[in-house]
């Protein structure tokens, strides 16, 4: 059968393969999918060229907070290397049916600070996405570092995270959150602990730094498109 041509692959980056229907989205008022916020964290990635900043694919990221046999979960965490990377940023999404692929309806972020031992959550939709982002905290806490310490790991909720105005913009609070996260990691290595980025947040990721950003994704993949 004939793909339809929302379904044409566009490019392939890293391990992301970017379909016409992602550029569909990033030209419209559209909630962003898994695609999209991956592909970022790995261009993210790619643009920060230490290796103790990791960004956790939002497919890794729910699995860990469904894994059904608990017992498995190492196995599957350890390939990340968790123990290694001062800063760690996970895709937090409120789909729990792990039979629906691409589900929910909410995106939101959580960083853990190796230096400060402690897991933040930036919620566009205050209080939205508390329960999965506590999930995902308890499920992965215990596997931040090889001491033992990590396990005792706080969890904060940032409390003055930028709020979204609409129903459709919260992945791309996720991405702006992220970016400026892994900015003020690459040049804030002795940061005040009590501040770590929230100020930076607060200053940077505003609402028309948001609304240009989804115009900046389209645009890094049709540069990106155009060199291969």
């Amino acid at each position: 059968m004939k793909k339809s041509r929302a379904d044409e692959k566009i490019l392939g980056y890293n391990d992301v393969v970017l379909r016409q229907s992602d550029l569909e989205i990033l030209s419209g008022p559209y909630y962003l999918n898994d695609r999209i916020i991956e592909f970022y964290f790995s261009y993210l990635c790619s643009s920060h060229s230490s290796q103790d900043i990791l960004l956790v694919p939002p497919s890794i990221a729910f699995w860990i907070m469904q894994c059904p046999v608990v017992e498995s979960l190492g196995d599957f965490i350890e390939p990340l290397h968790l123990s290694d990377k001062a800063l760690v940023m996970f895709p937090i999404n409120d789909n729990d049916d792990v039979d629906r692929a691409e589900g929910g309806s909410h995106w939101s972020l959580v960083a853990y600070c190796r230096s400060a031992n402690v897991f933040v959550h930036h919620d566009s939709c205050r209080g939205m996405n508390a329960a999965p982002a506590k999930k995902l905290y308890k499920a992965v806490a215990g596997y931040m570092g090889s001491s033992g310490s990590a396990s005792e790991a706080s969890f904060q909720e940032c409390t003055n995270s930028p709020m979204q105005d609409n129903g459709y913009d919260c992945g791309l609070y996720v991405t702006a959150t992220a970016r400026t996260i892994c900015n003020w990691h690459a040049n804030h290595k002795n940061a005040d602990m009590n501040d770590l980025w929230f100020s930076a947040v607060k200053e940077q990721v505003t609402s028309s730094a948001v609304a240009s950003m989804r115009g900046e994704i389209l645009a890094l993949i049709r540069d990106l498109m155009a060199r291969h």
